[in-house]
């Protein structure tokens, strides 16, 4: 696909957009949702869209998709924590604000920091390029972990966008090749493994090819 080096809007964390099925914000509870977020450093996020959008266009992306999970998590009524790497905390809060409880990812694979994230449950984990995600969707695995041990979200790539867990269950998270397109079906096998059959939610698409950018235009325009 051929794509400009289009200059791509910002969001302002203060003012996130609308969020359609949004609840009134109130009370947060229920199983906290992490985030996992790189700061929008050019050259060092989204590093797989910089030959379509140029250094600056793929960081600045990845701010507007960051900003934007982080008002669906929001929006979902939930507990949101956000883990952070590339960057210190100050500049996390300084570019999401100061009220958002932030833990550094750690060490390791991402197996690895899935894993420290899931030490205490219920917990839902979900990524942030993700641009069809709605508060609906974090509210449905939400819904699911009341009945179910645990519920995951096949990605289009086959890969997961979601895993979400009533009770820790570190032998889903040992070393794996996270980027390749068995990560859904090898998941699902650790899952029967372990005698856990988990409730599979939508199937959604991430944002992570220059290929999929022709998806939604509306993010570079």
């Amino acid at each position: 696909m051929q794509a400009a080096r289009a200059a791509v809007r910002t969001a302002s964390p203060t003012r996130a957009a609308a969020i359609p099925g949004a609840p009134v914000p109130g009370m947060s509870t229920g199983p906290r949702v992490v985030l996992f977020a790189r700061y929008p450093e050019p050259g060092r996020a989204k590093t797989r869209l910089i030959p379509a959008l140029g250094a600056a266009g793929a960081a600045t992306l990845h701010r507007r998709l960051t900003e934007r999970a982080l008002a669906v998590a929001r929006a979902a009524g939930l507990p949101v924590e956000l883990r952070y790497t590339g960057a210190g905390e100050d500049a996390f809060r300084a570019w999401l604000g100061p009220e958002l409880a932030l833990v550094a990812q750690g060490e390791g694979d991402l197996g690895a920091r899935m894993a420290a994230a899931t030490v205490e449950t219920p917990v839902i984990l979900v990524g942030t390029d993700l641009p069809d995600l709605g508060p609906h969707h974090l509210r449905a695995a939400a819904d699911a972990i009341g009945g179910a041990p645990a519920a995951i979200g096949p990605a289009e790539d086959g890969g997961y966008w979601l895993i979400a867990l009533r009770t820790p269950m570190p032998d889903l998270f040992a070393p794996l090749d996270w980027g390749t397109d068995r990560v859904f079906a090898a998941t699902m096998g650790r899952f029967a493994a372990l005698g856990v059959l988990p409730a599979v939610l939508d199937r959604l698409a991430d944002l992570d090819r220059p290929e999929d950018l022709a998806r939604w235009p509306e993010l570079t325009a």
